[in-house]
C-alpha cells in the first residue's frame, strides 16, 4: 500500500472540520469529521466567534483518524490542501491567538480569535467602505458585504487599543491554516482579492485604506494583512517548504510534506470537471477547461450562507416540530422524507399537479440574517406572505416546501445577476449535504431552467477539491528547482511551469480525480413553469418592497 501516493484534503466548515485521505484516482480511502465550537453572545445576535486552537485540534484529530483507519503510512501522503470558511483569524506575529470579543478582553491573548463569516458586527464599517466607490469594490460585485475581512478588521481597529491592534496580524481563515501548517505567511491570491481588498493588477490601494481609516496598515507595508512586495500564491502552489516540524508532529505526517496554497473555491475544483450520468447512462460529453467557465459550483452545506440554517430554523421553530421528530423516530425515517410524504398526500387531496401549485399562495423571503449575494445587504430580513391559522404538521410541510422553493428562487437570482454581468452560466454543479435532497435539486433545475449535476458523494466535493490542491503542490514541487533559502517565513518555492501550464496541470488533476456525477434535468410542465415564473417575479418584487418600506420607516423615525 505504501507504494501508492495519497493526498489529504481538509475542509473547515461552519460547524466542523473534515479530513479525507484520497488516492490519485479521486477515491476516498478514509474520512473523519470533528465538531468545532462556535461562541455566541446572548445579548447580541450578530456575534459569531470561533477559535483557531479548537479548529486546529479538530483538524489534527481528523487527519490522525484517517491515517489510523486506513493504515496508510505518513510517507505515502505526498501532499495536503485546505479549504475553510471566509472567517477572520487574528494572531500576533508569533502566531499566538488574540481575542476578538468586544469588551475588556479585546486584543488580549486568548482562544476566541476568529470572527466567523456569519458575524454581523461590522455593518457601519461596511457602509463606510461601500461609500468610497473604490476600485476594490469591483472585485466583490460592486458592494462589499459586512461578512468580508476588511470591515471586520476595521471594526477591530475602531474598538481595540491602538498598541494592541498594531501587534496583530489578520488572516482569512484558510490562509491562517496554511500559516499554521508551514510557519509561512505567504497568502493566497484568491483570499486577498475576494475577501481582503487586494487588486491583482496593481496590489494594495493605499488611498482606499487611508480613506476608511486603515492607513496605518499601509504605512507598515501591509505586513499585518500579507502580500508584502506582492508575495502571494495562486491555487495549489506549494506554501513555503511544506509542513513544519511542529505541524507534522501534530498531524502525524512527515515534515516537509507539500501544502497546497488554498483556493476558496475548492468546491468548484471538486465538482466542475465531473462527467455525469443521465438516465443511468454515461454522457458522451467530455469536460473541458473552456466549458468549465459556464458551470456554476454551488455548495449546499453547513457553510452555505443561508441554506441549512434556514431550513433548520423554519422546521425547529414551528409548533409541530416535536410531533415531526416523534414521527421520524417511530417510523425510522428522515424527517425530510416524512415531510415529502405529507406534501404528496396534500397534493392528491387538493387535486393539484405539483407541490409548486399546492403552495402557490405562500410566498417567503429567506434572508433572516441579511443577504450576502447577490445584493450584499445585511439589513434584509425574512418574511412570509400567505399565513393561515394553522400550526399543525400540514402547515409545517407547506412552509418546508416554500422554503425549498425560495432557496431555488434565490439561486436563480444569483445566476441571473451573473449572466447580466457577462457570464453565461448553463449548468449548476452541486455539492454539500443538501445535494442529497432530491426534491430541492429538482427545484433548482426547474427554477433555474438548467441541468443540475449531483456529485458522486454529496458531502465530499469540497474536501476532494482541497486534496486536489495537495496533489498539485506535490507535483509542482517535484517539477521545481531545489533552492536553498533562509527566511522560511516568507519563502516562495520556485516553479518552472508557466501560468498556462499550471492551469492545464490543475485541470488534468481535476478531471482524473473527480468521480462521475448524476444529471438532474429540468422537468417542469408548462403549468409549473408559469407558476415558477410568477413566484420568481414576486420574489424579486419583495426585495424592492422591503427596501422601500425600510426607507419609509427610516425617514419617519428621523
Amino acid at each position: 500500500m505504501s507504494s501508492e501516493s495519497y493526498y489529504i484534503g481538509i475542509d473547515v466548515g461552519t460547524g466542523s472540520a473534515r479530513a479525507s485521505l484520497v488516492k490519485k484516482d479521486g477515491s476516498v480511502v478514509a474520512s473523519s469529521t470533528y465538531d468545532t465550537i462556535t461562541y455566541r453572545d446572548p445579548n447580541d445576535h450578530r456575534i459569531f466567534e470561533q477559535s483557531t486552537s479548537n479548529i486546529w485540534s479538530s483538524i489534527c484529530g481528523a487527519v490522525k483518524d484517517c491515517l489510523s483507519t486506513s493504515k496508510v503510512p505518513p510517507s505515502a501522503v505526498k501532499g495536503l490542501g485546505f479549504d475553510a470558511t471566509c472567517s477572520l483569524a487574528v494572531s500576533d506575529f508569533q502566531g499566538d491567538p488574540v481575542i476578538v470579543t468586544k469588551g475588556e478582553q479585546l486584543g488580549q491573548y486568548g482562544d476566541r480569535n476568529v470572527v466567523l463569516w456569519a458575524d454581523h458586527r461590522a455593518e457601519k464599517e461596511a457602509d463606510l467602505i461601500n461609500s468610497t466607490g473604490s476600485v476594490v469594490l469591483d472585485y466583490v460585485g460592486g458592494v462589499m458585504s459586512l461578512e468580508m475581512e476588511i470591515p471586520k478588521i476595521l471594526w477591530l481597529k475602531n474598538h481595540m487599543d491602538p498598541p494592541l491592534f498594531a501587534r496583530c496580524q489578520f488572516f482569512d481563515l484558510p490562509d491562517f491554516l496554511t500559516y499554521r501548517a508551514t510557519s509561512n505567511i505567504t497568502r493566497s491570491c484568491c483570499s486577498l482579492t475576494c475577501k481582503c481588498s487586494y487588486v491583482p493588477s496593481s496590489g494594495w490601494d493605499a488611498e482606499f485604506f487611508k480613506a476608511i481609516g486603515l492607513g496605518d496598515i499601509g504605512k507598515g507595508g501591509y505586513k499585518q494583512i500579507g502580500a508584502e512586495a506582492s508575495n502571494l500564491l495562486t491555487a495549489g502552489r506549494p506554501v513555503g517548504k511544506g509542513l513544519s516540524k511542529r505541524a507534522a508532529e501534530e498531524l502525524g505526517l512527515e515534515e516537509g510534506t507539500p501544502v497546497g496554497n488554498f483556493d476558496r473555491y475548492a468546491g468548484w475544483l471538486g465538482t466542475v470537471a465531473a462527467r455525469y450520468k443521465e438516465d443511468g447512462k454515461l454522457s458522451e460529453v467530455v469536460p473541458s477547461l473552456g466549458a468549465s467557465q459556464h458551470r456554476l459550483a454551488a455548495v449546499a452545506g453547513t457553510s452555505t450562507c443561508h441554506l441549512v440554517q434556514l431550513i433548520d430554523f423554519i422546521l425547529t421553530t414551528h409548533p409541530a416540530y416535536p410531533k415531526l421528530a416523534e414521527l421520524g423516530k417511530a417510523q425510522d425515517k428522515n424527517i425530510h422524507i416524512i415531510l415529502q410524504d405529507i406534501l404528496e398526500k396534500l397534493r392528491v387531496e387538493h387535486g393539484v399537479e405539483t407541490l409548486t401549485e399546492l403552495t402557490k399562495d405562500l410566498h417567503m423571503y429567506p434572508d433572516f440574517h441579511g443577504n450576502r449575494s447577490p445584493i450584499a445587504d445585511p439589513r434584509m430580513r425574512g418574511s412570509f406572505v400567505g399565513l393561515e391559522l394553522d400550526d399543525g404538521l400540514n402547515d409545517l410541510a407547506r412552509k418546508y416546501n416554500a422554503t425549498l422553493e425560495v432557496i431555488a428562487l434565490q439561486t436563480r437570482h444569483i445566476v441571473d445577476e451573473m449572466n447580466a454581468k457577462g457570464h453565461r452560466i448553463s449548468s449548476i454543479y452541486m455539492s454539500g449535504g443538501q445535494a442529497k435532497n432530491i426534491p430541492l435539486m429538482k427545484l433548482f433545475a426547474n427554477t433555474c431552467v438548467m441541468p443540475v449535476i449531483l456529485p458522486f458523494e454529496h458531502s465530499g466535493a469540497v474536501v476532494l477539491g482541497a486534496a486536489m490542491l495537495g496533489r498539485f503542490a506535490a507535483e509542482v514541487s517535484r517539477s521545481g528547482a531545489q533552492v536553498e533559502s533562509d527566511g522560511a517565513g516568507s519563502y516562495i518555492a520556485p516553479c518552472e511551469l508557466s501560468g498556462e501550464q499550471q492551469g492545464e496541470l490543475l485541470w488534468n488533476i481535476m478531471v482524473e480525480m473527480t468521480p462521475v456525477g448524476t444529471l438532474v434535468a429540468p422537468s417542469a410542465s408548462a403549468k409549473e413553469k408559469k407558476l415558477l415564473e410568477a413566484k420568481y417575479k414576486i420574489f424579486r418584487e419583495s426585495i424592492e418592497i422591503q427596501k422601500r418600506w425600510r426607507k419609509e420607516m427610516d425617514e419617519a423615525s428621523k
